[in-house]
This record gives structure tokens, sequence and C-alpha cells, in this order.
């Protein structure tokens, strides 16, 4: 990760830590490095979420942009998935998403997209950090006729649109369906993907004020959508985060299900299909342990990937693998997409529902989520610590003690001086103490500064 790029994208307190100037210096590298590769004017397209500072990226970027003598074409509100399917669909040469995803509304972010609708390559990102930066020469403005161009193209939000409306093979007739937009970027979106395939579909958190995006709503606070799939009697609920590139589910007895479970609900579905790509689902370390017993039971291999859907994309591409995805909901269908998206995995798990003919709540019967605890611990020196003899007895100590039925994991932060100790076992008392175990651990050996 670089100074101002992580694995997805540049994202910190909108107005503070990322800028109108940032994003408008942004936009001047793009609309230069595109136009200087094809020589021509590049083709740029961008899209946001609903947030208030939203608008002002967009108009930032759409300056750089033009100021460099390429064309920026504007989405306007729509999703991450809709983005990377319209650059690579429409043949842009970038795409540009503005959202910070599940954070609160006073954050914001700007995604880098190839021409493929993949994350941005590094290597170009690190070019950008150093223009931010000022450590390249300036880019001469364009002048007169060389001026690029600023173009609507909310069309392609429809061409998104009716592309997801062709992936299912049944209609969702006579389902009652509701769905949680988060007050984000899936708000109109969604509802028109599921009446056209013909769900009776209920939206809530719909009502987007540039402030609320994420509150209280969405696929970081399911309770509301649990309570509403009850109250109505609907037959599932799915919810989505800012950007829609994450969906978790609700069954029909206001139970969630995460992005585990919607993992191996597909995955048994698509290997019973003979559509499990090399019988392999990618997953990230922090998928829980039941769904590697499960996957164990029903004969699907796994693979595992650093955090991040960056990490489980590039294993997918790499191995062609087609299901993949993590805990938090970000799942990739990579027949259908090269991101995760929310929509499409609200879809696939439509479309497991009516062609098996059951609910939700039986179709995750054989994959148990194990208790998991989680503890963030400041320490004096990362490498030092996850390289002490006493700490690594330790984490060999709990995995012992854990035998087959648990597991430690011990993982640093990419951004804090912080440790991230995990213990999944089958009661929340051995987690907790397993991780204490190792916590005692880094205390005595003088590294543990503090536990949050």
């Amino acid at each position: 990760m670089g100074k101002y790029f992580g694995t997805d994208g540049f994202r910190g307190r909108a107005g503070r830590d990322l800028t109108a100037l940032h994003a408008f210096k942004i936009g001047r590298f793009l609309g230069w490095y595109y136009k200087e590769k094809t020589g021509k004017a590049a083709r740029i397209v961008i899209g946001k979420d609903t947030r208030r500072s939203s608008y002002m990226y967009e108009n930032a970027l759409a300056s750089g942009i033009t100021s460099s003598g390429s064309d920026a074409y504007l989405l306007h509100v729509t999703t991450t998935p809709c983005v990377s399917y319209i650059t690579r669909t429409e043949k842009f040469d970038c795409g540009v998403m503005i959202s910070a995803s599940h954070n609160p509304f006073y954050d914001n972010g700007i995604k880098l997209m190839d021409a493929d609708g993949e994350k941005m390559e590094d290597e170009i990102q690190d070019t950008i950090e150093k223009y931010l930066d000022g450590e390249m020469e300036e880019i001469a403005y364009s002048e007169g006729a060389q001026i690029g161009k600023t173009i609507d193209f909310y069309t392609g939000r429809n061409r998104y649109i009716g592309y997801l409306t062709n992936i299912p093979s049944r209609s969702f007739e006579n389902y009652k369906i509701a769905l949680d937009c988060s007050n984000g970027s899936a708000w109109m979106i969604a509802r028109a993907v599921f009446d056209a395939l013909g769900a009776k579909t209920y939206v809530i958190n719909a009502e987007p004020d540039g402030q609320n995006v994420n509150l209280n709503c969405g696929s970081t606070h399911m309770e509301g959508l649990q309570e509403y799939v009850v109250r109505n009697k609907m037959d599932a609920g799915f919810a989505f985060d800012g950007d829609a590139d994450r969906c978790l589910a609700v069954d029909e007895k206001g139970e969630e299900l995460n992005g585990d479970l919607i993992m191996y609900i597909c995955g048994k579905w698509l290997k019973k299909q003979g559509k499990l790509a090399n019988n392999t689902v990618v997953t990230t370390v922090m998928s829980n342990f039941g769904l590697y017993k499960a996957f164990d039971e029903c004969g699907i291999r796994y693979e595992k990937t650093a955090v991040g859907d960056r990490y489980v994309y590039e294993n997918m591409k790499a191995n062609d693998h087609m299901l993949g995805g993590e805990q938090s909901g970000h799942i990739i269908f990579r027949k259908y997409a090269h991101t995760g998206d929310g929509l499409i995995t609200a879809l696939m798990v439509m479309q497991v529902m009516i062609d098996s003919c059951l609910p939700l709540s039986a179709l995750r019967q054989g994959c148990t989520m194990y208790p998991q605890v989680l503890k963030n611990v400041e320490v004096d020196d990362k490498e030092g610590t996850l390289n002490d003899p006493a700490v690594l007895q330790a984490v060999r100590e709990a995995e012992e003690s854990l035998g087959g039925n648990g597991r430690v994991l011990l993982r640093k932060s990419g951004t804090e001086p912080v440790l991230r100790v995990m213990a999944e076992a089958g009661t929340e008392e051995d987690c907790e103490l397993e991780v204490y175990r190792i916590i005692a651990a880094m205390k005595a050996s003088g590294h543990l500064q503090k536990v949050r």
C-alpha cells in the first residue's frame, strides 16, 4: 500500500485527508497519462455514491480530466460494479468510482479501475502519488479545441440494469423480497432490477440526503432489515453497502447470512450444476472455520488469500476460479463481474432458492458458523512481536489446545501499529481463552502496549 492509495483506493475524511485538489490532480494525471498512452483524447468514466462530498469530487475529477485534454463521462449516482462493467464493455480507458464504501458519510474515496474494470495497477497508482506530492513535472494544460469534454452518460446505468436482469434464468414472480439500499448507490438500481424480474419488491433505506448513507442501515447494520423481513413475512432480504459491491442476506426467519454462508450456498449449488470451476472457492484467511468444515464435508476445495477482495480476485484470475469472496459480503462471481457485485450476489442467491424450491433457512443448513473473538492489540513492534519465540509458542499451544475444532490467526494491520488476534472455536469462552493466551505472551515479552 502507498501513501494515499490502499487496497481499495484513496480513502479518508472528506475535505481533510482527501480534498478537492487531490481529486483535481488525480483527474489531471489520468487525463494526461491515458492521452499519452493512446495518442488521442482518453475516455474516462466516473460514477459516484450519494455522499454530499461525492458531487464535489465528481466536478473536480472532471475538471482535471478535461483540463488535460481528455473526456469525462458521468454516470452520476451508481454502483462500483456498474462502473467496472461499463468501463470494460464500453471500452473506456479507465474508470473512477467516488465512494468510501461502508464508511460514514463524512469519509469518501476514489477507486481507480483499468480498462478491464479491474483495480488499477499499483505501478500507476504509485506514479499518481508522486504527482500528488510534486515529485513529477507539472502537466501542461490543454487550450482551445484541445480542452476535453464532459459528457452526460446516465444511459450507462440503464445498460448495466439490462445486463443484470438477463443473468437469472427464472422469474422472481411470487417472491416477496426486501432490499436495504443503505441510502447509497443501489437506491434506484436495486428496485429496478428486482421489479423487472417480477419480484414483489419492498425497499427500505432508499432516501439518500447526502448524510445518511450507511447510517444504522445496510450491510453493516442488519437489524433493521431482519426485523422488516419477519414483520412483513418476506421470503428473503438483501442488504447492500454504500457503493453496493457488498451484499449480505436475511432468511425468512430473520437470521443473517454473511458472506461465508452465501459462498457455501452458491458453491454447493454451482457444484451440483457442474459449474464450479476447478471445484474450488477462493476465500480470505478471515473466513470462518465452520465454512471450511462444511466445504470439506461436501467435497469442495478452497484457497485462502490475504484479506481484501483485490487479493481474492487476483487468485481467481490467476487460477481460473469462478467463485470467491469475503465474510463481509464482497462476493465475486467471475463469470459475470470483475469485482464484488452486491446485486449479482443477490440475484445468484435468488437463483439458488428458485431452482432448489427451498427457503434460505434450509439452504444454509450444513454450515455452522463457529464463534469468533477478535482483538486489536497495539504493540511496540509488529514484526518483532510476530517473530518473538514466546508469542510463537503461545500460538502453537493455542492451536494444539483447539486441535481440529478451531483455529487461531495472528496478523498485522497494514495501516496501524496493531496486531489482530483472532480465535474460532466451539464456544466463545474457548475463543477468549486462546486469544488471551497469546496476548499474555505479548505482555510477558514486553511488546504489549494496549488491547483495544
